[in-house]
């Protein structure tokens, strides 16, 4: 048996202060996104994505995150896939982003809904041609027999739209987080690490908190 309780890092870190942080959450989330990136860090736009269903079962898996602005975050999908459903009934969603190389972690919490469909149709035609074909043959969370099917499918639509256009699909876009929490959290010494968390006010102003470890 692994002995889990040997497993352990130690954090060194210079800590985190209040008045290092930029007023505007979204702001911040680019500083620190930017560092991601220089840091080379594998996938940095990779946030494991929390829903709910009708039956209050969270459920959670990895998407990446395709745009941010200060109206929210967004990342895309098939619009028939188990999150959306859980979106469906429960369009609230959190959002952890974990960049452990760097002792950092964002989290986001807020309402989440559809985005338009030409800002989706403009992010489909981005995609190179082996992933909107693959945005086709994929009924995403289906149960499916074997692999071969989807291969099968996905040679079938190569050939089909071989000199043509991909059409979009009308069953794939994108959602945003339209966040009223976001949380940095940069680990410290003796698991005393620095939170704070930016709560939107009614005047849609950010409040700022440090929060206990």
């Amino acid at each position: 048996m692994i002995d889990l309780y040997k497993m352990r890092k130690k954090y060194i870190s210079k800590g985190l202060e209040e008045t290092e942080l930029n007023k505007n959450p979204y702001k911040q989330f680019e500083l620190w996104f930017n560092q991601a990136i220089k840091a080379e860090l594998r996938e940095p736009n990779a946030m494991s994505l929390a829903t709910v269903n009708n039956d209050m079962m969270p459920s959670i898996r990895t998407v990446l995150l395709k745009i941010f602005d200060e109206n929210g975050f967004v990342f895309f999908t098939n619009y028939k896939s188990k999150k959306a459903k859980d979106i469906e009934v429960n369009p609230q969603a959190s959002a952890l982003f974990a960049w452990l190389d760097l002792d950092r972690q964002v989290k986001i919490e807020g309402k989440i809904e559809k985005i338009s469909s030409s800002a989706s149709l403009k992010y489909f035609l981005s995609r190179p041609k082996g992933s909107q074909l693959g945005a086709w043959v994929s009924h995403q969370s289906d149960i499916i027999s074997s692999r071969s099917l989807l291969e099968i499918k996905f040679n079938e639509l190569k050939t089909k739209f071989l000199d043509g256009k991909i059409p979009f699909p009308s069953f794939w876009g994108g959602y945003i987080i339209k966040a009223n929490k976001i949380e940095f959290w940069q680990a410290g010494e003796d698991r005393l690490h620095d939170r704070f968390v930016y709560s939107l006010q009614n005047n849609n102003t950010w409040k700022i908190q440090r929060l206990a470890p």
